[in-house]
């Protein structure tokens, strides 16, 4: 029966996608680790309150799309 359980993959999330390895993600947007971090500190922020996960990945993300945009749009800096 176990091994039942396991060929399901029940212990796979659903939301991950092969685009979301880091290898593999477009050069043009943040490390998934930033956006972690901000989520978290989006977290934090808002009291810490449970059941915003992805509202605060949300958030996060757009916020750092935004200013990883404005950087690149800046153009390389000189030395």
């Amino acid at each position: 029966m176990k091994s039942e359980i396991l060929a399901t993959n029940h212990d796979v999330p659903t939301g991950i996608r092969r685009s979301d390895f880091a290898e593999e993600r477009d050069k043009n947007e943040p490390p998934l680790a930033e956006i972690r971090q901000r989520a978290f500190e989006i977290h934090i922020e808002r009291g810490g309150i449970h059941g915003c996960d992805l509202d605060d990945w949300v958030q996060a993300e757009r916020e750092l799309k935004e200013k990883h945009r404005q950087s690149n749009a800046e153009g390389p800096k000189s030395k």
